[in-house]
């Protein structure tokens, strides 16, 4: 969870963005080493709070890193603690405010080797930042494998040494934090996975860059939070009805296969569709017609197909593929919903209908169009974007870009990217949502919004947030028709 020192923030920054954001605070009067001077006393802030007592072990790399904790030792000094200072370096070869960081600490500083380290107290690793770009080898692999052996309670400046700030993935040798606290706004590997899963709890420390400098960096990613989608679930008016309320057509599968089109269409009417129509073929009609009550449910037969449904019901979204085959019919019902410019999310066997003529979909998306995959079904339809060792979120702009609409690759860190470059991250999943029919649900949540006039990039991420803060409401053991029952309770008192 993080801690904000100041308001509610949500941009995230790359590191090169980060080091623009430095640079503009000095041209606008502050000096570097003011900001370092920050950064040090909000690790030092962390380390007097920290759970665990005992010595401190500062244990500083040559970089703008290291300046932050010798800042941070010589405050803790002061505050009466035991602290012991370690450079990974010579000292001697240290330049600009790191050295003058180092000068100020006035204490004895020892060479950081792997033998030095205990697991006794806290631990402030001030290694390496963010900005780290190569895996770490040799004898800084070797202190940094002595860190997580120790048992020590680790405090990360930044970022935990070895995991780099623009990718989610992590290197083999990195440390394990239970603390890190950044600067300014936070960097993309502070919110996908799995690195974030190494920075422990993180505070987000406020170090004087004015918040100004982002007018120029103009950030394109920010981590998912209602204030991104405003307006979003709409409230109804009083002089509401059901079709001014959307309504939501739920493409169903097989008359075996009638359980994810049904948890789609249950979650759409949950998330505020007036009306929600499950089109299945006369089989799988009688099936869910034994299911269902508040949803309506349309035979499909001559009089009454996909094209007339579209045409003479009012139809403001569909939600496509769940459970509905991997088949020339499913691209043919794709083709005739965009054929009628109807807005559209597009789940799982939908997804996987197009892998062999991805270029026949893309012709005929827009912006009102969301695809949800998971890796899996973004690896078919995107094969040459599929090498998880790249950046999520820049893997899922590139296919917004060539897809033409709004991409929601899912997972712990689903993220939600339009065509324009614009991405947001989303942070709120529990790990019970990986159970099946979840997805599902999402798809329905995200079609009531698409058809209660949302935008589809703000639909998409409302939509996820939704969904993952349904899974919170439920706990352990929820499954995924758990999900929508508990809407009603975050729509009243989380948003």
């Amino acid at each position: 969870m993080i801690k904000h020192w100041r308001g509610e923030v949500h941009e995230i920054l790359s590191i090169k963005q980060a080091y623009m954001a430095d640079h503009l605070a000095e041209g606008a009067g502050i000096e570097s080493y003011a900001l370092m001077l920050r950064a040090g006393k909000a690790l030092a802030v962390a380390a007097l709070a920290a759970p665990h007592g005992g010595a401190i072990q500062v244990l500083c790399g040559p970089g703008a890193n290291g300046g932050d904790g010798y800042v941070a030792a010589k405050i803790l000094h002061e505050a009466g603690r035991e602290v012991s200072v370690y450079s990974f370096g010579d000292v001697a070869r240290l330049k600009g405010d790191v050295a003058r960081a180092h000068l100020d600490w006035h204490g004895a500083v020892i060479l950081a080797t792997p033998d030095i380290i205990n697991g006794d107290g806290i631990l402030v690793d001030a290694l390496f930042g963010a900005g780290l770009s190569r895996p770490l080898t040799g004898e800084a692999a070797a202190l940094v494998q002595a860190i997580n052996a120790s048992g020590a309670y680790v405090i990360s400046a930044d970022l935990p040494s070895g995991i780099f700030g623009d990718n989610g993935t992590v290197p083999d040798v990195h440390v394990c934090a239970q603390e890190t606290v950044t600067f300014f706004r936070q960097k993309p590997a502070h919110v996908l996975q799995p690195s974030r899963e190494f920075c422990g709890k993180i505070t987000l420390a406020d170090i004087g860059i004015p918040d100004q400098v982002l007018n120029e960096i103009q950030p394109q990613c920010f981590e998912n939070n209602p204030s991104l989608w405003p307006g979003l679930p709409p409230l109804p008016s009083v002089m509401a009805h059901k079709y001014s309320r959307g309504h939501v057509l739920v493409r169903c599968g097989g008359a075996l296969q009638t359980g994810a089109a049904r948890l789609a269409a249950r979650a759409a009417l949950r998330t505020g569709a007036g009306l929600v129509t499950l089109l299945a073929d006369a089989g799988a009609a009688q099936v869910c017609a034994a299911h269902e009550t508040e949803v309506m449910i349309a035979s499909r037969e001559a009089e009454n197909t996909l094209a007339t449904m579209l045409t003479n019901r009012r139809v403001s979204a569909t939600v496509i593929g769940p459970a509905g085959g991997v088949d020339s019919a499913m691209r043919e019902d794709v083709l005739t919903i965009r054929k009628h410019k109807c807005p559209l999310v597009l789940d799982a066997d939908g997804i996987s209908a197009f892998a062999d003529m991805p270029d026949r979909l893309f012709a005929v998306l827009d912006e009102t169009c969301i695809l949800t995959p998971h890796e899996g079904e973004f690896a078919r339809l995107f094969p040459d974007l599929a090498d998880r060792s790249h950046s999520k979120t820049e893997r899922a702009r590139a296919a917004a870009k060539r897809a033409g609409c709004v991409i929601v690759l899912k997972g712990p860190d689903s993220v939600i990217a339009a065509p324009t470059g614009r991405a947001i991250i989303n942070t709120n999943a529990p790990p019970w949502l990986a159970t099946a029919g979840s997805g599902d649900v999402l798809a329905g949540m995200i079609g009531a919004l698409l058809g209660q006039g949302g935008a589809g990039f703000a639909a998409a991420a409302c939509g996820v947030w939704l969904h993952g803060a349904a899974g919170a409401a439920c706990g352990r053991g929820l499954i995924a028709g758990d999900l929508t029952e508990a809407l009603p309770e975050v729509l009243q008192t989380r948003l």
